[in-house]
């Protein structure tokens, strides 16, 4: 035994230094994969922060074309409330050949051309439809521009 005891150091001191290589290692390895990580983790926020964008984007662009289709619809109610209460009405521009046993009559007394009720609202319906559909056209373009052209 006493054959071991200067060697003793010697094996300890060489298992420190084979255990401090091993960990070196491990922390080197580690070091890199915290790297990987950290550069994988910057470009996921890069990406997320894209994303945020575009949402933001689309967000503002919902709520524009939101309030202008509220605009017009509301301008619509408001002609059709008018229509309604006989403060305004929708004329037709039309020439009817008019019979008369006189042609020295004028046509000051003729009625002007008019529209019947239901007429009247299906004209208004069909004019809100048509808004309706310009503003979804619109509301289309500009997504697609916003979202398809842009990247």
């Amino acid at each position: 035994m006493s054959k071991l005891k200067p060697w003793f150091p010697v094996i300890l001191w060489g298992a420190m230094l084979l255990f401090s290589m091993l960990s070196m290692k491990e922390v080197i390895e580690l070091s890199k994969k915290n790297k990987s990580l950290t550069e994988q983790l910057s470009q996921q926020v890069e990406i997320n922060n894209k994303y945020q964008s575009r949402i933001d984007k689309l967000n503002e662009l919902d709520i524009r074309h939101s309030q202008e289709l509220a605009s017009a619809k509301n301008e619509i109610d408001t002609l059709r409330d008018a229509v309604s209460s006989g403060s305004k009405r929708v004329y037709v521009k039309a020439e009817c050949p008019a019979v008369t046993k006189n042609s020295t009559e004028s046509g000051s007394n003729e009625p002007t051309a008019r529209l019947n009720k239901a007429t009247e609202q299906d004209y208004l319906r069909l004019r809100e439809m048509i808004v309706e559909n310009e503003r979804q056209t619109q509301y289309l373009q500009d997504y697609i521009k916003t979202e398809c052209l842009a990247q």
